[in-house]
């Protein structure tokens, strides 16, 4: 069974930063590209990054590029998004995702 555990989020200001995690279980990670996805308040799943199996590779969404960057450590099953310069409008869930798997989701909330 495929389990993802996000954690990492919280209340930050904006232009802080956060680290998020997910911890992965019930199959073997480091054969599987990842994504991080996030849902706003009232709005549907918006995806934010991908990285391929050994972590070379890498792709954002324009609203996250340059601030964000996704990563993976194959050897600790996990999969991490550091998150930069961050502003209002990224507040929402953050789910980690294999395919249509996705995790319970951890709270990013950006406010003065």
């Amino acid at each position: 069974e495929v389990q993802l555990v996000e954690s990492g989020g919280g209340l930050v200001q904006p232009g802080g930063s956060l680290r998020l995690s997910c911890a992965a279980s019930g199959f073997t990670f480091s054969m599987y590209t990842m994504s991080w996805v996030r849902q706003a308040p009232g709005k549907g799943l918006e995806w934010v990054s991908n990285i391929s199996l050994g972590g070379h590779s890498t792709t954002y969404a324009d609203s996250v590029k340059g601030r964000f960057t996704i990563s993976r450590d194959n050897a600790k099953n996990t999969l991490y998004l550091q998150m930069n310069s961050l502003k209002p409008e990224d507040t929402a869930v953050y789910y980690c995702a294999k395919g249509d798997s996705r995790g319970q989701g951890t709270q990013v909330t950006v406010s003065s």
